[in-house]
């Protein structure tokens, strides 16, 4: 079907006694609607979910939302949550049986901002300054483990851009199409240092659930990614409709903000050559795995990195395109 089409029109015209029923599940977002979550939130303003059969309840979360929307998918509280491809594997090998179905963004917006008049052009030279980060984090602890960071003071990330504006020695992390947007608008000078450059570079924003669903609920699953994957194809060609609700949603994120960050997004979603949009490749989760157990926070050997992912679902979208 074509994925521009209004299904929500196409279903006013019929008779309230005939509609189809409408599947309820739940889409738990791992931070505030933002323009990395837009192709999931896409799929609801453009009538993508409804036109798979499906009413997806999405649910916002905070600066907690890294970590409990994993929990919520253990507790079987909802039924599929946005969450980064190292988020999954710490998941796995907690035994959580999540495994990811699709990974829109390819290469991570995960980014540090320092001012540009330090001078600080790469994240070797990060140096004589605090970093607001959050230390716990698998980024973090590589950037200890392949870093200098010499007379760098690590201070928990408060989540806003407020410190850096009033401290010229500092620095802290963010996602390229947000903070850096939001310090500048403030009348900061920031400098973007993307942290893949260090080689550590997650899948992110990737569509997750669990073993059970995907054994039980295997067209409920299908139904998700192949709406999804449409809402994302329609966000990467035309993002207005669609940030105007997230900026319902989300005051924070102005209008202009989130058209920087759809810009910004594009670049972030090309995939490797041979791989479809929205794809993963067993190499790149395998790489991710070894740097996982490198940074000692899996044990080595303890995980199988094809479990942590499926293309089954992704699949069988793209045999169904139109050729």
């Amino acid at each position: 079907s074509d994925p521009t089409s209004r299904p929500a029109e196409v279903l006013s015209n019929i008779p309230p006694g005939a509609r189809p029923e409408l599947l309820r599940v739940s889409l738990a977002l791992n931070w505030t609607a933002e323009a990395e979550h837009g192709g999931f939130i896409a799929a609801r303003t453009h009538g993508l979910f409804r036109n798979a059969g499906l009413d997806v309840e999405i649910i916002p979360g905070g600066t907690s939302a890294p970590q409990t929307v994993i929990a919520e998918l253990a507790a079987e509280r909802i039924q599929f949550a946005i969450s980064d491809a190292d988020n999954v594997i710490r998941a796995r090998a907690a035994g959580v049986p999540v495994v990811a179905l699709m990974a829109p963004l390819q290469n991570s917006p995960r980014c540090i901002i320092v001012h540009e008049s330090s001078g600080i052009t790469s994240l070797e030279q990060l140096a004589d300054l605090e970093l607001a980060i959050s230390e716990a984090r698998p980024f973090a602890r590589w950037m200890k483990k392949k870093l200098p960071l010499t007379n760098v003071t690590m201070v928990p990330y408060a989540g806003s851009v407020g410190e850096f504006l009033a401290k010229p020695a500092f620095a802290q992390q963010g996602y390229v199409f947000s903070e850096p947007f939001v310090a500048r608008e403030k009348g900061g000078d920031p400098h973007v240092l993307m942290v893949s450059d260090t080689g550590f570079n997650p899948y992110a924003s990737c569509l997750i659930t669990t073993e059970k669903i995907i054994a039980e609920q295997p067209e409920l699953v299908q139904a998700m990614v192949t709406a999804s994957v449409h809402g994302w194809d329609q966000y990467l060609v035309d993002s207005t409709p669609t940030n105007a609700d997230i900026n319902a949603e989300n005051s924070d994120m102005s209008l202009a903000v989130l058209k920087f960050g759809a810009t910004q997004m594009v670049p972030l979603c090309l995939t490797e050559p041979g791989v479809p949009a929205c794809g993963m490749t067993s190499a790149r989760w395998t790489t991710l795995v070894r740097q996982i157990e490198e940074i000692e926070e899996i044990p080595p050997g303890s995980l199988n990195p094809d479990e942590c992912f499926t293309t089954k679902f992704l699949d069988a979208v793209l045999a169904a395109a139109p050729k």
